[in-house]
């Protein structure tokens, strides 16, 4: 009489009819925390911080198994840092032109006066 039940144990070569091997996705996407942490420390901290955490969900999301959400995580951190760098950029761009036409206003008031 044959069992109703397979064994409890998987037959000698392989795994079980049915179950095969789990994908090979490869190793876990680069985080950018490096750049994330740079971000926070030389240019602006609120974009900087939210680098931070997005970096460090891709290790942990990658090990659950949620793949696409790792790299969703890795590139939103890798977005936050340039925004955090770019915003610095615009900001001492809008400083030199604040400058500049401050400058341009006390001459020309130097002007005036003579």
């Amino acid at each position: 009489m044959t069992d109703q039940y397979p064994p409890p144990y998987p037959p000698y070569g392989g795994p079980p009819p049915g179950y095969g091997y789990p994908p090979n996705y490869g190793p876990p996407p680069d985080n950018n925390m490096v750049w994330a942490i740079l971000s926070t420390v030389l240019c602006c901290l609120p974009l900087g911080v939210v680098a931070i955490v997005k970096a460090g969900q891709v290790q942990s999301l990658w090990f659950q198994g949620f793949h696409a959400e790792a790299q969703k995580a890795a590139a939103d951190a890798r977005k936050w840092a340039m925004w955090s760098a770019i915003s610095v950029g615009i900001l001492l761009l809008l400083y030199i032109i604040f400058f500049v036409v401050l400058s341009a206003i006390g001459i020309s008031a130097i002007g005036w006066s003579s």
